[in-house]
């Protein structure tokens, strides 16, 4: 990796800033200096991965690559986690789990690659399809892949350009190494051992797991799972120890209690449909009070009105699309109330939970419309239950 080497950047964000801190020549651009980019040149183009290839920089730009691609060479042995739902955890236990064996982790929720420390013997990537459809060259030596829903609509163009991106690395993989996907994928071809799954129970089986053993539930199971399985490839030991030991963060299913002693659950990080019905699934028999709303992404919310019509809920939508869901809720004939803002929201339940039913957040969308991310939505939700009297 020649540090000298004149590349150019698109964005000036986290990703780009570290970078810049290693390749002291590189120059970033964005809206207000990309006049000064010249589009006949063929030096190296670094895409910060929030920028999508609709974005007028993008197509301009030649010889365009992501900051895996940059250190491919000199990337340590790398396990990439990917998916919809269940990366951040998924990551977060593996490096729990092989913090022994000289891990570090990063990635697209975290530490940037640049930042990463070089000599350490693995490198767990939280790796999103924002950079694997500008990632082209880089690989991983063990590729985990959750189950893939509909999400990021609006960046890809569809889902089938979502999920195309998700796939990309069994494409770029070598014989030797090693991918778990989901069943599904099947047919798709690659030089990489694939070892496929439905669910739990079947990684379970090929990797002699006992389920029994391992103290979490669903939806963090599967997560727990994929982490054992990947410290059974690398060092034939099944950690159920280490496992358990695992705390999850905030802003996932993440229970908190007011000053009269009702629960509400901050799933702020449930972005898409699909957290959002796995959040559900524990309290289907409950009155449900559900914040719902947000920038959905141009992705399809019916099924999850498919969900909501069958159960006890009242939604209170909020954000950018809550006029979205207003329609979607009238023609499921699911009861909602227009709060518009999240504090308004939580002022709306508290008038109409007791201590039988349940509060969630589990948005089902993109914070950026709001707040500065999902954790300054689910701190915000956190600090407003908090601080409801007890009149």
């Amino acid at each position: 990796m020649n540090k000298n080497k004149k590349i150019r950047i698109l964005g000036k964000g986290l990703t780009a800033t570290s970078l810049k801190n290693i390749f002291k020549k590189a120059i970033l651009y964005d809206d207000d200096n990309f006049h000064t980019y010249d589009i006949n040149s063929n030096k190296t183009t670094i895409v910060s991965p929030g920028i999508p290839p609709s974005n007028y920089m993008v197509q301009k730009s030649k010889n365009l690559k992501s900051d895996y691609d940059m250190f491919a060479k000199k990337m340590p042995f790398s396990i990439w986690v990917s998916g919809t739902n269940g990366k951040t955890t998924t990551c977060e236990m593996l490096q729990h789990i092989l913090e022994d064996n000289q891990s570090v982790c990063g990635g697209n929720n975290g530490v940037p690659l640049s930042k990463l420390r070089m000599k350490a013997k693995i490198w767990i990537l939280e790796t999103s399809s924002f950079t694997l459809h500008y990632t082209n060259k880089a690989a991983p030596n063990l590729y985990i892949l959750l189950p893939i829903n509909e999400d990021h609509i609006s960046w890809h163009g569809s889902f089938e350009e979502y999920e195309k991106a998700k796939l990309k690395p069994l494409s770029l993989m070598k014989e030797g190494e090693i991918a778990i996907i989901p069943k599904k994928y099947k047919n798709i071809k690659s030089s990489a051992y694939t070892i496929f799954y439905d669910n739990s129970d079947d990684l379970c089986d090929i990797f002699n797991i006992d389920k029994s053993d391992i103290s979490f539930k669903e939806p963090f199971l599967i997560d727990a799972i994929l982490a054992l399985c990947a410290k059974k490839i690398l060092f034939d030991y099944i950690d159920y120890t280490k496992i358990n030991t695992f705390t999850l963060g905030e802003h996932k299913l993440e229970k908190i209690y007011d000053k009269k002693k009702r629960l509400w659950i901050n799933d702020s990080k449930a972005t898409n449909v699909d957290a959002t019905i796995k959040a559900l699934i524990p309290y289907m028999t409950y009155n449900i009070h559900l914040i719902l709303g947000g920038d959905d992404k141009g992705a399809n919310l019916i099924p999850l009105f498919e969900v909501l019509k069958k159960i006890k809920v009242i939604i209170y939508v909020i954000g950018a699309n809550y006029e979205r869901l207003v329609i979607l809720a009238k023609k499921h004939k699911v009861a909602y109330i227009k709060s518009k803002k999240l504090i308004q929201s939580v002022k709306d339940i508290s008038l109409n939970h007791d201590g039988n039913s349940i509060a969630i957040l589990s948005p089902s969308a993109s914070s950026l419309d709001q707040f500065q991310s999902y954790s300054h939505r689910g701190d915000e939700f956190k600090n407003l239950v908090y601080n409801l009297s007890l009149n």
